[in-house]
């Protein structure tokens, strides 16, 4: 920690470079992975490859700048390849630089971890109606373990590990279970209510991740918050489409009961992972203290 706080003194743009480039790099790689782990195709091998199956050289897969360089097009064939996938890159780089700007180091590299799971679960919903139980399970696995070996994951730093860490997976195996059963008992009952399924068991599991990383606080704060996000998003892209013509730019996918495309509107499926993970980022970044004083209050009224 001394040796940090004295890099910092003397080169305080280093830290944060270090977080931003970082950041992209594995930005890069969740790209990789929202594309090939729901096609059932290994993370690993073989290397980056365009679509029309030739190798891509390293200096055509710098993050973020590749795309700007190459004007979106490939250098092998020319064919034009979305820009999402620098975005995903600079989304990653600017959650780690938050990340190491506003919390102690320890904090920081959990947060990291913990948005980087949330950027590629909000993704592969967007594409696919699903969220993988790495993304889920997995996140909520990694959440505990976390808040065992890094007690500062959820405010824990008396001095005394052994009970500051048994304080820290307290909280989070509370998340965890709060925020799976309450996502569950509201899809069990909107589901009698509205007679279909309101709520994919992915949403449940995620949730529960959450909750891990950000205690009950932040699981209750990600369901109620994500569907107020929902509900602004939806609204946004419905205007936008009924005014325009043309679906928004940023509008969710959609569609029917039956699984097939639908044009967005009411009555359709759209993925509720990527709502759930804005609210989660959210309160792990900027409310967690205000969301934290919300409920003490709550509780002493009670």
């Amino acid at each position: 920690m001394s040796t940090i706080a004295e890099v910092s003194a003397l080169a305080p743009w280093f830290f944060p470079t270090v977080a931003f480039v970082l950041g992209a790099c594995i930005g890069s790689f969740l790209n990789v992975v929202i594309y090939r782990l729901p096609a059932g195709q290994s993370i690993v091998s073989p290397g980056s490859h365009c679509a029309c199956g030739a190798p891509i050289a390293w200096y055509d897969n710098l993050p973020i700048l590749s795309w700007f360089i190459l004007r979106g097009r490939a250098r092998c064939c020319g064919r034009a390849y979305s820009f999402r996938y620098a975005f995903v890159e600079l989304l990653t780089a600017l959650l780690f630089l938050a990340c190491w700007l506003l919390f102690p180091p320890a904090k920081a590299v959990c947060g990291m971890v913990f948005l980087s799971l949330l950027v590629g679960a909000t993704f592969i919903d967007l594409d696919h109606f699903i969220i993988p139980d790495v993304f889920t399970i997995g996140a909520g696995v990694v959440g505990l373990t976390l808040a065992l070996l890094v007690p500062a994951l959820h405010g824990e730093d008396s001095g005394m590990f052994f009970l500051d860490s048994l304080r820290s997976v307290t909280t989070a195996v509370q998340g965890l279970f709060v925020g799976s059963g309450l996502v569950l008992w509201i899809a069990l009952v909107a589901e009698v209510v509205l007679k279909k399924e309101a709520m994919g068991f992915g949403d449940v599991k995620f949730v529960g991740a959450i909750g891990a990383f950000c205690g009950w606080q932040g699981a209750v704060f990600a369901m109620f918050g994500g569907a107020f996000v929902g509900t602004i998003w939806f609204l946004v892209a419905i205007v936008w489409q009924k005014f325009s013509g043309r679906t928004a730019p940023v509008a969710p996918k959609a569609e029917a009961p039956t699984g097939e495309p639908a044009p967005l509107g009411f009555g359709v499926h759209v993925p509720f992972g990527p709502m759930l993970a804005i609210a989660g980022a959210l309160h792990f970044l900027f409310l967690h203290r205000w969301l934290a004083e919300y409920f003490a209050q709550i509780g002493e009224l009670l």
